[in-house]
């Protein structure tokens, strides 16, 4: 399966202000003539502005697009970028594999791990095969079995989300789709050891969540989380998917990082390159991987069961609110 970037970057409508900018950085840089230079630096300080101010306060609907990018690094590339001796594992033992999750043991920073993620595509076949990052549930089947072999073996489990949620066709609900994922919630809730989760494009619905319960949860800041896709959404509120309802259903669902963060949903944003994780794929890696190491180097100090216990009442804490002590005396 192919990786890494695509080359040049597709343009998002509200980066069109850029797209002259890197013409003419791309022409300097074929001819490398003396003297351009300056011009070439002035032309980089121009870019890195106009990106600063088109990335400044995207709304909730460009999120999801950047999130979408075709060139945004994926498990595979993250795999590529920060794990050494990574060694693939393949099936569920019991009906097939899934391309659509990577599993398998890797190296991350001195942490020997299990890695765990959604894997897009590159390529339309690779894409069609992934589909798209909507995993079936022997996806979910092999992540669970895999995770409880880093169990055994006492690896810390890292898992990379990026779905816009499990696959709903038929043959996936005949052979339990909806089952494969509660199990996986219960199960990854009390494994004995550490799980970090890290949201790196979309995350969505029980799709996301069938590998992402962890003892810290974080996503990168173009990223977003949310119960249901903004198309689905939109369906569901307006009856129609459109560009008028799109951007309408992003903004109800509060799903990006900001939101999840101020809404105790996540623990972390991690900062992404200037005009997101597709410009700069190597940058974005090294966040990933400090955010990673830092939070395994607290959890792999914590005995196991308080780790578990600690795991629980965060997720119990999730929704929770205080009764108002008038309510009661007003009526209300």
């Amino acid at each position: 399966m192919s990786r890494g970037g695509t080359g040049a970057v597709a343009m998002l409508d509200f980066e069109q202000p850029v797209a002259e900018i890197e013409r003419q950085i791309a022409a300097l840089e074929a001819k490398a003539e003396e003297g351009s230079a300056s011009e070439l630096e002035t032309l980089v300080a121009t870019r890195a502005a106009l990106l600063t101010k088109a990335y400044a306060d995207l709304s909730p609907w460009q999120t999801v697009r950047v999130a979408r990018h075709g060139a945004r690094p994926q498990t595979l590339d993250y795999i590529d970028l920060i794990c050494r001796d990574f060694c693939q594992l393949h099936g569920d033992r019991r009906f097939a594999d899934d391309p659509a999750i990577v599993t398998g043991f890797a190296r991350i920073g001195p942490f020997k791990v299990l890695v765990v993620g959604h894997q897009k595509g590159r390529t339309t076949p690779e894409r069609i095969s992934c589909r798209f990052g909507c995993a079936n549930p022997e996806g979910y089947r092999k992540a669970l079995l895999k995770m409880k072999i880093a169990e055994k073996f006492g690896r810390p489990i890292v898992t990379f989300v990026d779905t816009p949620g499990a696959y709903p066709g038929i043959d996936s609900e005949q052979r339990g789709q909806a089952e494969a994922i509660a199990v996986n919630l219960r199960e990854m809730s009390r494994l004995k050891t550490p799980i970090v989760s890290i949201v790196i494009g979309e995350g969505g619905s029980g799709g996301a969540l069938g590998i992402a319960v962890a003892d810290r949860v974080a996503m990168m800041e173009h990223a977003w989380y949310s119960v249901i896709s903004p198309e689905g959404c939109a369906a569901i509120l307006w009856k129609e998917a459109n560009e008028r309802t799109n951007p309408l259903a992003a903004k109800a669902l509060s799903l990006t990082a900001r939101d999840n963060l101020r809404n105790g949903l996540i623990d972390a944003v991690v900062r992404e390159p200037l005009g997101g994780a597709h410009r700069d794929p190597k940058a974005a890696a090294a966040s990933v991987q400090g955010w990673i190491v830092e939070q395994l180097k607290v959890l792999c100090a914590m005995p196991l069961d308080a780790l578990v216990r600690a795991r629980y009442d965060k997720y119990r804490r999730i929704g929770s609110v205080k009764a108002d002590p008038g309510a009661a005396d007003s009526g209300v």
